[in-house]
């Protein structure tokens, strides 16, 4: 299983905060341990999560300094181009739960 937290909110994000998290377990989305779904992380996220969950060391993508979680950011600037805000996610695998 692999779970992905909202580690940093900046701005204004409509969707998340900080503590959220979604839950993937192959290729589903356990929605009984997801906190909030949104469009546009989604799209940075699928990116990576596959290789992270099948072991690909973080560091090796320029995700993170340690073996063990990667970030990766939403695609939404924040201002003072948008209203909204970009959101800062910790990713890392999980035991089965």
């Amino acid at each position: 299983m692999f779970e992905i937290e909202v580690h940093e909110v900046r701005g204004k994000c409509p969707v998340f905060k900080v503590g959220d998290k979604i839950v993937i377990d192959g290729p589903k989305i356990v929605l009984e341990k997801t906190d909030a779904v949104c469009i546009h992380a989604l799209a940075p996220l699928l990116h990576y999560v596959v290789a992270l969950d099948r072991g690909v060391d973080p560091r090796g993508l320029g995700l993170s300094k340690t073996p063990d979680e990667a970030y990766i950011q939403c695609v939404d600037p924040g201002e003072p181009y948008t209203g909204g805000g970009t959101v800062i996610f910790r990713c890392r695998r999980i035991k089965g739960k």
